[in-house]
């Protein structure tokens, strides 16, 4: 649970912009859960634009062929890296992650650069067939090549000499899944003896037949494109959940993306500066379908410019709640109607969405639901007391939004 620069800052964000958020994490959602600030792509980059990539990219490089933080956006950077960065977030008590694509430098390869640790050079190790089809910053890594695992061990101790906890790994998901890539930055990250976790992306096309291979290697995974605030991507989403959600286990997490709330788009790459799209009862939807999943949080928005209403959405420890549930599922899909339990410790959940375009009332069998010995229950949402009536539940449910029931024995 965290918050990420990407929506709303893309490419470009600016250490002060980075404190700025990890200030407010730490004053306002610290206490909820909300413990991480991950600097996004192209941190390396001195004029990485604000629309779009660069047709050629141009990192800062060291004699290894390894990025550094731009001193443009990220001035502390002269004197090593992120470690100043790094310990000013970890004064706040949370944890500071960055942003790696797979591979290594275009520029790196096309200077020969040496790999530390090793008689080859970054040309020697550069796969470049391999390359990212919307990123130009890296080509792949052969590695079958002599050198490419020195070159990922010398990243990721890098990374971890800076005081990394989080590295977001990306372009390793898409068809087709660069399995031994992420094999060796997992077995890299292991030998720099810092717990750093590690997440992957992107992953809309990606299968349950790499579960094992997920697991085995990090800890969190991406089970979507990129994920922003159009309620045809949230609709979809719903099928992704469904079908992990039975596979979450502690250490082993699919991740439905960030959460495109709060400001966003400020210089990102979808979108104008905005407020987010979603409607109140879309934004309900979001969280309560995200937690369900036990999905990561990573929140999207400006921070600083957060409203009351987006902060009491992320602030909820009720539906927060779920993230530490035993197990969830889909239990109804009926139109437009979507139903989800949770348990733990004696309490269970119900959460009943409606995906329709007009709000509805839906009167809801509690033997349907799985639960027929309550006599009333309450919505977590807004605290409402609903009582049974002759076994059932009546529901107004607003349009895209969510009732999320709480049965405590």
């Amino acid at each position: 649970m965290g918050w990420n620069s990407w929506d709303c800052f893309g490419g470009s964000v600016t250490e002060a912009e980075v404190l700025a958020n990890a200030q407010y994490l730490a004053e306002h959602l610290l206490e909820h859960g909300w413990d991480t600030v991950v600097v996004d792509i192209q941190w390396y980059e001195p004029n990485p634009g604000t629309s779009d990539y660069r047709t050629e990219s141009a990192p800062i490089l060291d004699r290894w062929g390894r990025p550094q933080p731009a001193l443009t956006r990220f001035p502390s950077a002269e004197h090593d890296g992120f470690t100043q960065l790094a310990q000013r977030v970890h004064a706040l008590g949370l944890r500071f992650g960055v942003h790696l694509m797979r591979g290594v430098p275009r520029r790196a390869a096309d200077q020969g650069l040496p790999v530390l640790g090793s008689t080859a050079t970054c040309a020697d190790i550069a796969d470049r067939t391999n390359t990212c089809s919307w990123n130009p910053d890296n080509f792949g890594i052969n590695m079958s090549a002599i050198g490419a695992q020195a070159y990922y061990d010398s990243v990721m101790a890098q990374l971890a000499s800076w005081g990394v906890d989080f590295v977001k790994l990306d372009d390793v998901l898409y068809p087709p899944i660069q399995a031994d890539e992420i094999a060796a930055i997992s077995r890299a990250i292991d030998a720099t003896g810092r717990p750093m976790t590690l997440s992957l992306s992107p992953g809309k096309q990606l299968s349950l037949k790499n579960l094992d291979l997920l697991r085995d290697t990090a800890q969190l995974w991406r089970i979507s494109d990129d994920f922003w605030d159009d309620w045809a991507l949230l609709l979809e989403q719903f099928q992704r959940a469904a079908r992990w959600a039975p596979h979450q286990r502690p250490g082993a997490w699919a991740d439905a993306d960030m959460l495109p709330l709060g400001r966003i788009g400020i210089r990102a790459h979808v979108g104008d500066d905005r407020q987010s799209r979603f409607t109140p009862a879309e934004q309900r939807t979001l969280m309560t379908l995200w937690c369900l999943l036990r999905s990561p949080l990573m929140f999207g928005g400006h921070l600083p410019d957060t409203t009351p209403e987006t902060l009491a959405l992320l602030s909820n420890d009720e539906v927060l709640a779920l993230l530490q549930s035993d197990s969830s599922r889909e239990i109804v899909r009926d139109g437009n109607l979507v139903v989800w339990e949770a348990e733990r410790d004696g309490i269970q959940w119900r959460a009943v969405f409606w995906l329709g375009a007009e709000p509805t009332t839906y009167r809801a069998s509690l033997t349907d639901l799985g639960c027929p010995e309550w006599r009333e229950t309450r919505d977590v949402w807004d605290g409402a007391l609903l009582s049974v009536d002759d076994g059932f539940l009546t529901l107004a449910v607003q349009a895209h939004g969510v009732r999320l029931l709480r049965f405590e024995a």
